[in-house]
């Protein structure tokens, strides 16, 4: 292909792509930060904790659960042992947090899954609002009050929050919390203005009644993922105008990274895995936009082994895109007081697009491990 052409075709796709940065970046600058108002009504909440081999990690949540202001009578917290071959079961019948259930899938272990858990867990719960997070997450003190105050006073159906990655200073965890910061912008931007539906599980609140009005995961659970962002789908489809972000760092809840390479990119595998279900074309057209944008880097890198003078179109790509991405990036890591990892974006671009590429493929093939079962 002429140099003309991998110029042209380069410039049209950073400036596509710039201008939608510069639109999550407006929405994320235009969605103000929630504070607590003045006292609202105490609503009976359902905490979901669907756990499998969590026992290094499942007492560490309990234990932040039982530090929250909201008032211990106004939740229950049912954690849903999804056949764990670990302690996490008994670290969980003995701990002494009040309204603590503990329950497992009236299913064989063969036929369990995530979305089976939290089922069984919303099947038992008695709380008008469901509220969904991981074994492996800490919430902050303020976590289930926040959460309500926001539901009640926005009269929301379902509710998208803030997560992050904790880490310390090695490349894989550093790599990880810059990415996931990333994910977590767009999540907020995209919701806020409504352009489409991201969510994590890990910080999920939603009316039962509104899960069961879209027969909750029925039709979207032969997806091995998107107990999440499917689920989203379904309940925005039924209530439009009803899903919010909380944008609010009382509400952040904190998780574990992968600690392994293999296992960060069986986890991205699994999340890219749900890509062809989505049925929003606007979502679709994003991810597809998004992908190509990264394939070209890689296209530039071929082209620059038969023509040295195509390295400079690599450089440029990269030191583009960085550009093009650090202001929104800078906003968001302000958010989550993590500013000071800002600084790695230029140096782990390529392996960011590099993963995205591999991951995007891989996910739609063969099967990933994940907790010790296999899944496709």
């Amino acid at each position: 292909m002429p140099t003309m052409y991998w110029l042209l075709i380069s410039l049209i796709f950073l400036l596509l792509y710039a201008i939608l940065i510069s639109y999550y970046l407006n929405a994320w600058s235009k969605l103000d930060e929630h504070t607590l108002s003045a006292t609202v009504d105490n609503g009976l909440l359902s905490v979901i904790i669907p756990a499998r081999n969590e026992e290094k990690n499942i007492a560490n949540l309990l234990n932040a659960l039982a530090q929250q202001t909201y008032p211990k009578k106004f939740f229950e917290v049912i954690v849903v042992d999804d056949f764990s071959e670990d302690a996490t079961a008994d670290i969980v019948r003995n701990f002494p947090l009040p309204n603590l259930i503990l329950i497992q899938p009236e299913i064989s272990s063969q036929a369990s899954s995530k979305k089976k858990a939290i089922e069984a867990g919303i099947n038992r719960a008695t709380g008008e609002l469901i509220i969904t997070t991981d074994a492996d997450c800490i919430p902050q003190i303020y976590w289930l009050e926040t959460i309500n105050n926001f539901y009640v006073t926005t009269d929301a159906v379902f509710v998208a929050a803030p997560v992050k990655f904790l880490h310390d200073q090695s490349f894989l965890q550093l790599f990880q919390s810059l990415d996931f910061l990333t994910l977590q912008g767009i999540t907020a931007a995209s919701v806020s203005s409504d352009m489409y539906a991201m969510c994590n599980g890990a910080n999920l609140a939603y009316k039962k009644e509104a899960f069961e009005n879209v027969k909750g995961f029925e039709g979207i659970d032969k997806v091995a993922t998107g107990d999440d962002m499917l689920l989203m789908h379904k309940i925005r489809r039924k209530y439009p105008g009803k899903i919010f972000y909380l944008k609010s760092k009382e509400a952040i809840t904190s998780t574990q990274p992968m600690f392994s390479w293999r296992d960060f990119f069986m986890q991205r595998k699994r999340w890219a895995s749900k890509t062809l279900v989505y049925d929003d074309y606007k979502i679709v057209a994003v991810l597809v936009f998004v992908y190509l944008l990264n394939c070209l880097f890689i296209a530039l890198i071929i082209a620059s082994l038969f023509h040295a003078f195509y390295w400079w179109f690599v450089f440029g790509f990269w030191l583009a895109k960085t550009i093009i991405e650090l202001p929104f990036i800078k906003a968001v890591a302000k958010f989550y007081e993590e500013k000071a990892i800002t600084k790695y974006l230029f140096f782990f671009q390529p392996l960011h697009i590099m993963y995205t590429v591999f991951t995007g493929i891989a996910s739609q093939f063969g099967k990933y491990d994940w907790k010790g079962r296999k899944t496709k």
